[in-house]
Parts: C-alpha cells; structure tokens; sequence
C-alpha cells in the first residue's frame, strides 16, 4: 500500500484587530437597526468603564465608540450640511445690501 497523500496545507489567515472590528461593524450596520445602535454603543463603553470586572473588558470603549459612530455620523454631516446653507443664505442676505446695519 501507498502512503496517503498529504494535503497542502493552507496558511493560517492572521485575523488582526482591525479586521475584526471592521467584521463586526458592517454585521452591526447591517443587522441592528439604527436608533438601536446607539444604545448598543453606550452599553459597550458603559461596560469598557467597568473593565476591571471578570467578563468585561476595557476593550469595549473603543468598540462602543465605534459602534455609536455608525448613527452620530450621519446626524454630525447633516448637520454641517444644515450649518453651511444657513452661512451661505446669510452672506446672500448681506451681499444683497438689504441689511440695514
């Protein structure tokens, strides 16, 4: 009889932490809804506080932060986008020399 053949064996992928996070944000963006998201976020940071305690972990607040990242954004740039069309009506105002002061 002959030997059995060995497989090649297949490089171990290196999972870094970065990757994981970026993992596991695209499964909270697409699975948890968003004003959940929030909550879920100061739950992770709340429980990073609590660090010292067995189960959880101070590597829960840059994961919470991350995680509240995902609604706070989009409110943020909406708001800069709401703050740059009022700068921009008030010097049309201005300009137009209609301002009395």
């Amino acid at each position: 009889m002959s030997p059995p053949e060995k497989q090649p064996v297949q490089p171990r992928v290196k999972r870094t932490i970065k990757a994981r996070m970026q993992r596991f944000l695209v499964h909270v963006r697409r699975r948890v809804p968003p004003g959940l998201r929030l909550v879920l976020g100061l739950l992770l940071i709340c429980g990073g506080i609590l660090g010292f305690l067995p189960i959880l972990g101070f590597w829960m607040i840059p994961l919470g932060f991350a995680v509240a990242m995902l609604d706070v954004m989009p409110l943020y740039r909406r708001g800069l986008a709401r703050g740059r069309a009022l700068r921009g009506r008030d010097l049309a105002d201005k300009d137009d020399g209609n301002d009395p002061t």
